[in-house]
């Protein structure tokens, strides 16, 4: 026996509203892991930004430490000829 028309609609609305609320949250899965994906991008960038001040950091301490060094070892044998 068939089901009566008005009922035979109802399920077809109810069918409806599923694929479209299915629809609106594969649009909004879509939309968060591009937001994800240029969230990524952008802290990759940053560590890389991060990374080369903390080379530079390392490289300059580097470089100051062996200059203080140096002018100690110049006060030593300026202290040892007098």
């Amino acid at each position: 026996m068939a089901a009566p028309q008005g009922q035979q609609n109802g399920g077809d609305t109810h069918q409806a509203n599923g694929t479209t609320e299915f629809a609106q949250a594969f649009k909004e899965i879509t939309r968060g892991e591009q937001t994800a994906a240029a969230l990524e991008n952008h802290l990759d960038a940053l560590e890389r930004k991060i990374n080369d001040l903390l080379e530079n950091a390392e490289k300059n301490h580097g470089d100051a430490k062996e200059k203080v060094e140096s002018s100690k070892d110049d006060q030593t044998e300026t202290s040892n000829k007098a």
